[in-house]
């Protein structure tokens, strides 16, 4: 299969597996793998984006699993985007609801997400990629936003992309429809790791390692905090924050496990409580 060794992984036993038809969907320890599996560009039909929401169901509320890394099988695309046909007047109202309830599910889920991408990340699968906490991208990855092109326009990436990038950055994109390469993502701030497609796979475990290292409490409060900084004003986010900080980080055992190794200078034993 070639992404993280998935075929030799599940036949040790180290993962559990639920069969799709378009993803393949895993956990091995404490990350979950979600792979849209349509080569050659893993473009998202209804029916895909189905699976992935079944998918992303399974992990709101696990306290277990701290790292979700969803990618594209191959290393032509990681999404070409959302299937042209599925745009359509009969088809659009169940496209753009199933479409949206990937990123409505993705904001509720406490694990970091990255987004390993390569090859061709563009439109919806741009979207999925963008929304993600994190990118690591092979050299040859080529993202944007290309749907001005036909006329229409990305949702979430309005939301998201200037944000991320800024204003005129993501004006620049949106209103274009231009692609960019790994290297031009990277510095704009869109992506947060280029590596080499040789070594992308152990780049990606690399990458992902020092996330496992954390309590996934202090991933979820953070996680929260991070997202009503965004969404308020300083002042009302700031008394938002600190009331999370108070109330529920504070009431936590690996809050107090957390710091108390600190004190007593010894690697903190998590509980994920």
């Amino acid at each position: 299969m070639g992404v993280f060794d998935i075929q030799r992984s599940i036949r040790r036993g180290k993962m559990n597996q639920k069969k799709y038809n378009n993803i393949i969907f895993q956990r091995e320890g404490e990350t979950a793998f979600l792979t849209i599996n349509r080569p050659p560009v893993n473009i998202l039909d209804i029916a895909t984006m189905e699976e992935m929401n079944d998918a992303l169901d399974t992990l709101i509320g696990n306290t277990e699993l701290k790292v979700l890394v969803i990618s594209g099988t191959g290393e032509k695309a990681f999404s070409a985007g959302v299937d042209v046909s599925d745009h359509t007047e009969d088809k659009v109202d169940t496209m753009l609801q199933v479409f949206h309830d990937i990123f409505r599910k993705m904001s509720q889920l406490d694990q970091v997400t990255v987004a390993a991408i390569k090859g061709l990340t563009l439109g919806g699968g741009c979207e999925v990629a963008i929304f993600c906490d994190t990118i690591i991208a092979a050299e040859n990855a080529k993202i944007g936003q290309p749907e001005i092109k036909l006329a229409v326009f990305p949702p979430i990436a309005l939301l998201v992309l200037p944000r991320l990038v800024g204003l005129k950055k993501a004006s620049e994109l949106l209103l274009s429809g231009k692609i960019i390469d790994a290297k031009e993502a990277e510095r704009i701030g869109l992506v947060n790791k280029v590596v080499p497609l040789e070594s992308f796979e152990s780049d990606v475990k690399d990458f992902i390692q020092p996330f496992l290292e954390l309590s996934i409490i202090g991933i979820k409060y953070t996680k929260k905090g991070i997202k009503l900084g965004l969404e308020t004003h300083f002042a009302e986010g700031l008394e938002k924050i600190e009331k999370i900080y108070r109330d529920e980080l504070m009431a936590s055992e690996d809050a107090h496990e957390g710091l108390t190794s600190f004190l007593e200078k010894r690697k903190p034993v998590w509980k994920n409580k």
